[in-house]
């Protein structure tokens, strides 16, 4: 079943979702060489506390940590840890709040110093195939219209979409329904609700589209070990046909660009 929100739940949703670009913005400020993933970690939980929230991730189905990690072709659920970045290395961080009883939930791919032309070009290109799919997230559309446009912007440009992970539906539930897939068919899929508040996440490979999952039961890579990249915004579907992305990456960019 897919739940629709009220205004009041959309705007906890929305102070939830302006924490986490917070919290992302505050780690990515600290991405460099020689920083540790476990130390970006402890210092997402500690903002996200002091904030007065819980971290969403932490403990969810046994997940150890406060944030998911990515290097290079990890594409999603990497575990924090002793791993050291490095020049060049791209790193995917996903996050996740509590408050006020409903979700927040983001991710953004950052560089760690300097990042080779292609790999730039990869993060580049996810990132639009997010706004793109943002774009279709109108009242009357189809979840198919979303999945569609990442599909194409992604593939046109050179690049496979992962078919194994999707966005999702959030709300008092990290996942709710309706999944949101990132490849699909234009006019397929359940209709586009006003109050409806879904994750929109691509997931682009620089080589093919198979991803394998580590030993520690939580890891997924590319199969062959190519870059991924990964963002995330959680959008609103508004009375008026629009989408209201409730996210912020201005707030991560501005960070960003005053390191």
């Amino acid at each position: 079943m897919i739940s629709l929100k009220t205004e009041e739940e959309i705007e906890i949703l929305r102070e939830n979702n302006i924490l986490v670009s917070k919290t992302l913005a505050l780690v990515g400020g600290h991405i460099r060489p020689g920083v540790t993933t476990e130390e970006l970690d402890r210092i997402a939980e500690e903002f996200i506390r002091d904030n007065g929230a819980v971290p969403g991730f932490l403990g969810y189905n046994g997940f150890p940590k406060t944030l998911c990690v990515g290097v290079n072709e990890e594409v999603v659920h990497g575990i924090p840890g002793s791993y050291v970045l490095r020049e060049g290395d791209i790193l995917s961080v996903d996050c996740g709040t509590i408050m006020k009883g409903f979700y927040g939930d983001s991710a953004y791919t950052f560089c760690v110093g300097e990042v080779s032309p292609d790999k730039l070009r990869l993060l580049d290109v996810t990132r639009e195939a997010l706004c793109k799919g943002a774009a279709q997230a109108k009242a009357g559309n189809r979840v198919g219209d979303i999945s569609a446009a990442v599909q194409r912007h992604a593939e046109t440009n050179g690049y496979s979409v992962v078919r194994d992970l999707t966005g999702h539906g959030v709300g008092r539930k990290m996942h709710e329904e309706p999944e949101v897939p990132n490849f699909g068919v234009k006019g397929r899929g359940p209709v586009l609700k006003a109050g409806m508040v879904i994750c929109i996440e691509p997931m682009i490979n620089m080589g093919k589209k198979a991803v394998v999952t580590e030993a520690d039961g939580w890891t997924v890579r590319t199969r062959d070990r190519m870059p991924s990249a990964h963002f995330e915004w959680t959008v609103a579907i508004t009375p008026n046909g629009g989408p209201d992305v409730l996210t912020d990456f201005s707030i991560i960019d501005r960070a960003l660009n005053a390191v």
